[in-house]
C-alpha cells in the first residue's frame, strides 16, 4: 500500500525518501507515462526487497554494496520470481534509471540474454496448406497476392503500393520493381514462374474488369468497383486465404519471413538474401539462419534411445 507522499507503507526512512525523490527525478524525464508508470513500479519493488536485505542504506551508495545488491536482486526476479530475460532486463534498465538520479553510478551487473530463434516462418507443410488454398481461390487477384508475398518477400506497404509499371512479365522472366521501400530505398526482385504465372492471370482479369467499369487505374490490386485497394484490405487478403488454409496467425509478414528463411535455407548468399529482402544491415538477414523452435525440438527429439 502506498501512502498519500506515494511512498509505500512498507518503506520509511532513507528508503522512502530515496523513492520520493526518485518519483520526482522520473516525472522531470522525457520519457512516456507507461515507461515512468513501469519504472516507478520495478524501482519500488527492488527497494521494498532491499529493506529486507543486512545493508540496505549502504546499498544506496556505496558502489560495491550497490552492485552486490542488484546482482543479487537479479538473482531473486530469476529463481524467486521467474521472470522472464526481458522482464528481468526491464528491472535492471529501471534500476540504472534510479542509481543515475542519485548519481552514483549504473550498477555493475550483466543483461540477460534471451534466446536468439529465427522469425517465425511457414514449414514446409504450412506452405503447401496455403497454395492449395490459393489454388481454392476464385479470385486471380487474391491468389495473385499471396503468391507475391511468399515468393518475393515483399513488404505489406510495399505490395499494397505497387503500380501496373511496377511489374514487368514475359514468359521467361519477370521483375517487381519497388521504387520506395523501407528508408526509401529502391530495388528490384525477379519473380519466379508461380509469381508470373499469377499475376498475368490477374493483369488479363485487371483489364477486363477495369474495362467493364470504364475507369482508369495505376495501381495493380484494385476492387471490384475498380478501386486501388488499401493496405488494409490487402491484409485481409491474407487472412482470408490462411483462415481457409487452417493457419493462425498468418500475416503478410509471415510470409515474408518465409521468402527470407527459403532462401537462407536454400544456401543463398546472405549479401544477395539482403539485397533481394530489402535489408540495410547484414545481421537483419543472419537472423534467419538461427534455429527455429521447430528445429530445436527436432534436434532433441532426434538423439531419443529406444530402451
Amino acid at each position: 500500500m502506498a501512502t498519500g507522499s506515494g511512498t509505500p507503507a512498507s518503506l520509511d526512512g532513507e528508503l522512502g525518501a530515496a523513492l520520493s525523490e526518485y518519483v520526482v527525478w522520473l516525472e522531470r524525464q522525457p520519457l512516456a507515462e507507461r515507461t515512468r508508470d513501469a519504472y516507478r513500479a520495478q524501482v519500488e519493488s527492488f527497494l521494498v526487497w532491499l529493506s529486507g536485505t543486512e545493508s540496505p542504506s549502504q546499498a544506496l551508495v556505496v558502489p560495491h554494496v550497490r552492485d552486490w545488491a542488484v546482482r543479487d536482486y537479479k538473482r531473486f526476479l530469476k529463481r524467486g520470481r521467474r521472470l522472464a530475460p526481458s522482464s528481468v532486463n526491464q528491472a535492471l534498465a529501471a534500476i540504472d534509471s534510479f542509481y543515475r538520479c542519485r548519481a552514483v553510478g549504473r550498477p555493475d551487473v550483466d543483461r540477460e540474454q534471451p534466446t536468439q530463434v529465427a522469425p517465425r516462418a511457414l514449414d514446409e507443410e504450412e506452405q503447401r496448406a496455403l497454395l492449395r488454398a490459393v489454388e481454392r481461390c476464385p479470385s486471380r487477384r487474391d491468389g495473385a497476392i499471396a503468391t507475391m508475398f511468399l515468393y518475393t518477400g515483399l513488404r505489406l506497404s510495399e505490395l499494397a503500393g505497387l503500380e501496373v509499371g511496377d511489374v514487368a512479365v514475359t514468359a521467361r522472366k519477370g521483375m517487381v520493381t519497388v521504387r520506395s521501400g523501407k528508408g526509401d530505398r529502391f530495388r528490384e526482385v525477379p519473380l519466379n514462374s508461380a509469381c508470373r504465372t499469377a499475376v498475368t492471370e490477374w493483369l488479363e482479369h485487371r483489364q477486363l474488369l477495369l474495362g467493364a467499369k470504364g475507369t482508369v487505374a495505376e495501381a495493380l490490386w484494385v476492387s471490384r468497383l475498380g478501386q486501388a485497394m488499401s493496405k488494409r484490405a490487402v491484409g485481409h487478403v491474407v487472412e482470408r486465404l490462411a483462415a481457409d488454409a487452417g493457419l493462425e496467425g498468418l500475416s503478410a509478414h509471415v510470409l515474408r519471413h518465409t521468402f527470407v528463411t527459403n532462401l537462407i535455407r536454400s544456401g543463398a548468399d546472405v549479401v544477395l538474401v539482403a539485397e533481394l529482402a530489402g535489408h540495410r544491415r547484414l545481421d537483419t538477414t543472419r537472423r534467419y539462419s538461427l534455429p527455429s523452435e521447430a528445429d530445436r525440438a527436432e534436434a532433441v527429439e532426434s538423439v531419443l534411445v529406444e530402451p
